[in-house]
């Protein structure tokens, strides 16, 4: 299959709001697809290469000076060939080697194809074709149950494979495909609400649970063997020996376990969410112990527990856990889940998960059975710039540049801003529109990408908190950033400091 395909169904699929529109066009795709090119097509497709991560940053890319091809040559089977030798790549002289690989691909994309390369390399592809969309796409081209491609695909934790064995394996193969120790599991996410007493009447009687600031982890144990996963299922067994010690004298010979992770500081109390994440680097800090909580178990000693209610299954999970159990109550009072959700906040963590103790694991879903709640944090940001938007934001300015003030000169000169973080999340069409024609009014100058703004436009972001990064000069960039809206009643002397930014970070 050509790459071109691939990219005009992408740009057909991102100007569409219709889901079944969407659907209809992945699923002609796929249809369409060899049987060798569909796990590399759906990888493509989540903007989730097969490789994992390519180590492919966005600098390398825009270093980049390469005439682009004319004409679309590309196959799925070129890309997925290049990308196995970027992943593979590695050792002395390895830096020239991956961008002679790179080199040699953007030359023979197109400019239409390297910039939805660049993105799927980058994980910044917007779509709209979700996993959600996806499942529907391959059940419909597979003319198979949605069912049964959707707990497939759970069990496996591959989409892509899961895609390929519905398009191209037989009868029956689907249904073979079940929960197996050592194989990970998508994770059971969670909606929102915005109070625990609010997160209650969605769920009626719950397990009221601490939500940490730490890292997911999956833990699978056959004997001795223990197998650790990320979020992503990424294997990060080797990265954390001390949490491979606690499993091994847990009272089971065969288990799943579904936890978070995160290191405590001298306190006991959690350390910043980056400091726990540099665990699953490639340098390991070993100093820097990692504790698990557990709070749900899929398996125990031949017996799947993914469809039994929770109350079941976290009767087994007491019992195997012990000290190492999430902290939480069962209950159906307003009083109580906010009572346990104020002494998680006094804690340091996040908030807290309402979970329905009659629902069973929902792997790799969303619903209403499991509930977050933290706290929202919003603050008044200044714009520094903007970029050009992909896919339906084509020719819209879109993910904002946004800025804290700085008074006291700590990062640049007194009075200047400082960069953050960016954001295209929360922006509406009709913001889009105002942008791109409010914008060059406070141009100072542009790139290819970006537009360049005098700091003069205040804008409300929520945010979940912030982070160490050395990526901006203030030294933290902000998570999960979303547009409120624009404050046209505040100036850029009253948006908020790096300094009540930087206050956020716990250690």
């Amino acid at each position: 299959m050509r790459l071109s395909e691939l990219v005009t169904t992408t740009d057909h699929v991102a100007a569409t709001s219709s889901r079944l529109a969407k659907i209809d066009a992945i699923a002609r795709l796929l249809d369409g697809a060899d049987e060798g090119d569909v796990a590399a097509l759906v990888g493509l497709l989540l903007a989730a290469p097969r490789q994992g991560r390519l180590g492919i940053g966005w600098r390398g890319l825009a270093a980049l000076d390469i005439a682009h091809a004319e004409e679309p040559s590309l196959t799925i089977a070129d890309v997925d060939h290049a990308f196995d030798e970027l992943a593979t790549t590695s050792g002395a002289g390895s830096a020239g080697v991956r961008s002679d690989l790179l080199r040699g691909l953007a030359s023979r994309a197109t400019a239409a194809e390297w910039d939805f390369l660049a993105r799927a390399m980058l994980g910044e592809l917007r779509t709209g074709a979700l996993s959600g969309v996806l499942l529907d796409a391959v059940a419909r081209a597979a003319d198979a149950p949605i069912a049964t491609v959707r707990r497939a695909a759970m069990l496996s934790g591959d989409l892509g494979e899961t895609a390929r064995i519905a398009l191209t394996g037989g009868d029956g193969d689907l249904d073979a495909i079940g929960l197996r120790v050592g194989r990970p599991v998508l994770p059971m996410l969670a909606a929102t609400a915005a109070t625990p007493t609010a997160a209650l009447e969605i769920t009626g009687t719950a397990s009221v649970e601490y939500k940490l600031d730490g890292a997911r982890i999956q833990v699978h144990r056959h004997g001795d063997e223990v197998g650790i996963f990320t979020r992503s299922l990424a294997d990060v067994t080797h990265r954390l020996p001390e949490i491979v010690d606690i499993v091994r004298t847990l009272p089971a010979d065969d288990l799943i376990l579904d936890g978070e992770t995160l290191a405590l500081d001298e306190e006991g109390g959690p350390r910043p969410f980056q400091e726990t994440m540099s665990r699953f680097g490639a340098d390991v800090a070993r100093e820097l112990a990692l504790r698990p909580w557990f709070f749900d178990v899929l398996h125990v000693d031949g017996r799947d527990l993914i469809d039994e209610p929770l109350s079941v299954r976290q009767e087994v999970l007491d019992r195997i856990a012990g000290e190492w159990r999430m902290p939480g109550v069962v209950t159906d009072s307003a009083d109580e889940a906010e009572r346990l959700s104020r002494e998680a906040l006094a804690a340091g963590h996040e908030g807290v998960l309402v979970k329905s103790i009659d629902a069973p694991y929902a792997a790799g879903r969303r619903g209403k059975s499991w509930v977050k709640v933290k706290p929202v944090l919003t603050f008044d940001l200044v714009v520094l710039g903007a970029e050009w938007g992909s896919g339906r934001r084509r020719g819209w300015l879109s993910n904002l540049h946004l800025g804290a003030r700085d008074p006291e000169g700590e990062f640049g000169d007194p009075g200047s801003f400082v960069m953050v973080g960016k954001t295209f999340k929360g922006l509406t069409d009709e913001l889009l529109r105002w942008q791109t024609a409010e914008f060059p009014a406070h141009e100072t100058h542009r790139t290819a990408s970006t537009v360049f703004l005098r700091p003069e436009l205040v804008v409300e972001i929520a945010i979940d908190g912030v982070q160490r990064s050395p990526r901006y000069p203030g030294g933290i960039a902000l998570r999960f950033a979303r547009v409120k809206g624009y404050r046209s009643d505040k100036s850029p002397a009253e948006a908020d400091t790096i300094q009540t930014l930087r206050a956020l970070l716990r250690g």
